[in-house]
């Protein structure tokens, strides 16, 4: 281990999905801010864009294997884990359908159970099984969207997706709600529309515009207990 790995000193950071896109800036987002991070790729994974920059780092990335679908690879984790404090748990996997615009009518059960385990179940089954490793003053949360708010659905379009999200989003409040998390900092996340391979080429936004808001707010939110829903920007999204 490295002397950099070593210093405890510096806060450490779990991102769930940050083989790349938006999971793989945030990694290096807070690196650039002197954190350490653990950052997880699916098992037989090529070689990630995490890993090149885990290259270029004084040891203060790790990466470990995880396939967020496989309960097995999510205790295989923790157990990995054990004894390490985790001082902000993000889960940023996520997944849409193959065609975004289908109506959720034409979405078969296997793609439409897909989405909705990926976005909505794993998230809550990886929060369940490591939130012990997060202290009280600690952070946990999850990378939702602005699709995923009720009040916001005007215009429709990306059902199940949106479907997914608002999902998480309600499962989140009902993990917020439990006693043991009534003054916890929680957060679910709206990076805005950001050109990846799952927000598409058409995104308002870059990952370099989105990215380094998102990380600034995530940190200053560290300091305010309870659940809040959040623009990259900071400002509150309707639920």
């Amino acid at each position: 281990m490295s002397s950099a790995a070593a210093d405890d000193s510096r806060p450490t950071i779990l991102i769930v999905g940050a083989s790349r896109g938006l999971g793989q800036a945030m990694a290096a987002e807070f690196l650039r801010r002197d954190w350490r991070v653990i950052g997880t790729v699916r098992e037989g994974a090529a070689r990630t864009a995490l890993h090149a920059l885990a290259d270029d780092i004084d040891g203060r990335l790790e990466i470990e294997v995880l396939d967020v679908n496989s309960s097995e690879q999510i205790a295989a984790l923790r157990r990995r884990l054990s004894g390490r404090r985790i001082d902000i748990l993000f889960v940023n996997a996520g997944t849409t359908t193959s065609d975004q615009l289908a109506l959720v009518g034409e979405v078969d059960d296997v793609e439409f159970l897909r989405v909705m385990a990926t976005n909505a179940l794993a998230p809550m089954r990886v929060i369940d099984a490591l939130s012990d490793l997060t202290p009280a003053t600690g952070m946990i949360g999850a990378m939702s969207s602005g699709q995923g708010s009720l009040t916001n659905n005007e215009g429709g379009l990306r059902e199940v997706y949106r479907a997914s999200k608002a999902a998480l989003n309600m499962l989140m409040r009902s993990f917020a709600a439990r006693p043991t998390e009534t003054s916890r900092a929680l957060v679910l996340m709206a990076p805005g529309w950001v050109r990846t391979d799952l927000g598409g080429p058409e995104g308002r936004l870059s990952i370099e515009e989105s990215v380094p808001s998102l990380v600034e707010v995530l940190i200053a939110k560290r300091g305010r207990p309870g659940l809040e829903y959040l623009g990259y920007q900071g400002r509150a999204v309707p639920w």
